[in-house]
């Protein structure tokens, strides 16, 4: 009988720290990656980073409630998430109830007829 053992790196233990995401290979190894690597684990709260499991047979971590997955080649080849840019042309949220609507946003009047 032949049992080939994986080469593949897996995630047997995983913890998150205020400052780092340290994992536990299958093979004995320890890796670990900032926090800031993961703008979304970053700006969690730690119940939320708390949450969380391995994908597969533990090719990577998954936090529902921020919705991030880190996989393990990631944290081994240092691939760090990127923070989405904003949508060209989306408009920018008003900071004042006050302020007054953007003109060029509203239809030209039509001017009455005079008779």
């Amino acid at each position: 009988m032949n049992t080939v053992a994986s080469s593949d790196p897996r995630i047997e233990q995983l913890r998150v720290t205020e400052d780092e995401i340290i994992a536990q290979l299958a093979d004995g190894r320890v890796i670990s990656v900032p926090l800031a690597w993961s703008w979304r684990l970053a700006e969690a709260t730690a119940t939320q980073r708390a949450n969380f499991r391995l994908i597969g047979t533990g090719q990577g971590v998954h936090w529902p409630d921020v919705d991030e997955d880190i996989s393990v080649e990631g944290m081994l080849h240092g691939t760090p998430a990127r923070r989405p840019k904003p949508r060209a042309g989306a408009a920018e949220p008003r900071t004042s109830r006050h302020e007054p609507p953007n003109k060029r946003m509203q239809p030209p009047r039509k001017k009455a007829a005079r008779g």
